[in-house]
């Protein structure tokens, strides 16, 4: 069964079927043509692959970042940022990565922290004579910290495959996400020399006070979503319905920028992001099952075993494949997909789950902007009117340094465990 599993999957991925077709339509034909398992289990795994309560968390955190991004939060954290980080040379660059830092930290999103804040700063930075492609670059790669940085829509997913606890997941990664921060300003501080653009006026205090507390209340969501988590008040679940109400408080009797037009578009979007990922899970659920039942996933498990037991071997072999499949599949696809399969060679040597969950998380970041088909250099494409082809070619430097940075994590492990294994303490 494991071969017409492959390819029919394939083959339907070959014609352009949308990848969640393709997962439950390849399962369905392996089950008729090669097992006497009624049809009707793939149904019951269907509705199994979305019958969790911490999947819930995914819709809302969705809507609160959408809830955010339309109720006028992207201005108000540009400012912000540009307050703190513009004095320096390359200074609006450094204010597109430090504003896709904080609206990372409230949408979980790579692509939207890419729209919402690019859609802001590159028409400024090309203003300020910043070259299209250098400032579309710089707002993808930026972007990628909102798939990394808590809380992180892809980092739930990895939790409801693996069991894994959401919470010390966030935690985890909390320091990789800073890191990857200051490692694309040391890029942007870089290029800015090389290509001579300047630095903007620094603010005085009296009007960083007057930013600071313009983008306070959009600051004080992921505090609440992780203060609640950590502090025993409630679920990962529950903290993504505190934020979508908190959000409409914010959006709608505070800053006023959300009328019922746009809280429509609000919900319409997240619908419909929210349908995809649903029905990916659960077909790939469906695919998982049928996976195990052929013991494919402990046949890969053996092979690589018998390759090499030496931990940081593994791993990078593993980050290896990742960053391939990073690069043709989205995210979520490639978490649901991957994950039951290197999970169990990760638990056979003892790396920890946490760890290899936001390592895997960072990897995939990597392939958001990895030519030719990251989705966050699509999105940077069509708000700059840059073609992909230059893109590529610019962001390099990029995408070479967060590789740099997964070698890192890589050797040093503690970084991304410093702060789950302190606050079990």
């Amino acid at each position: 069964m494991g071969p017409t599993l492959f390819m029919s999957f394939f083959a339907c991925v070959l014609l352009g079927v949308p990848i969640a077709v393709a997962l439950g339509l390849s399962s369905m034909i392996a089950l008729l043509f090669h097992s006497h398992v009624p049809i009707m289990v793939l149904v019951q795994k269907t509705y199994g692959g979305v019958d969790s309560f911490t999947l819930m968390a995914i819709p809302f955190f969705i809507l609160a970042g959408n809830i955010m991004s339309f109720g006028g939060v992207s201005a108000r954290l540009v400012a912000l940022a540009s307050c703190f980080f513009g004095r320096f040379s390359g200074g609006l660059a450094h204010v597109t990565t430090a504003a896709c830092t904080f609206f990372g930290a409230i949408s979980g999103s790579a692509p939207a922290t890419t729209a919402a804040i690019g859609s802001v700063l590159i028409p400024s930075m090309k203003e300020k004579g910043y070259s299209k492609d250098f400032s579309a670059a710089c707002a993808a790669a930026s972007g990628t910290i909102g798939l990394l940085i808590p809380p992180s829509i892809t980092m739930v997913l990895y939790g409801v495959v693996t069991g894994s606890s959401v919470g010390k997941l966030f935690l985890g990664g909390i320091i990789p996400g800073l890191l990857m921060s200051v490692t694309l300003m040391i890029i942007n501080y870089r290029l800015a020399k090389k290509n001579g653009y300047g630095k903007e006026q620094p603010v005085d205090l009296a009007d960083t006070w007057k930013a600071f507390n313009r983008a306070s209340l959009a600051l004080i969501m992921p505090l609440i979503i992780l203060g609640g988590i950590y502090g025993g008040i409630f679920t990962p679940t529950e903290a993504a319905v505190v934020a979508v109400a908190y959000g409409l408080i914010v959006g709608v009797f505070i800053y006023r920028e959300l009328d019922g037009a746009k809280v429509y578009q609000v919900v319409l979007n997240t619908a419909k992001s929210s349908a995809i990922i649903m029905f990916l899970v659960a077909t790939a659920h469906c695919f998982s099952y049928l996976l195990a039942s052929e013991q494919i996933p402990q046949a890969l498990t053996d092979l690589m075993l018998s390759f090499t037991r030496e931990p940081t071997i593994l791993l990078i072999l593993i980050c290896i494949s990742l960053l391939i499949v990073g690069t043709f599949l989205d995210n979520a696809v490639a978490v649901v997909l991957m994950t039951p399969i290197f999970f169990p060679v990760i638990e056979s040597v003892g790396i920890d789950p946490i760890f290899f969950g936001v390592l895997l998380v960072f990897t995939l970041s990597i392939g958001q902007i990895t030519p030719p088909v990251g989705l966050c250099l699509f999105v940077a494409c069509n708000i700059s009117d840059v073609k992909i082809e230059k893109l590529s070619v610019t962001v390099l430097p990029y995408l070479f340094a967060l590789m740099v940075l997964m070698l890192l994590f890589i050797f040093f492990p503690q970084i991304v465990l410093f702060i789950p294994q302190s606050m079990a303490l």
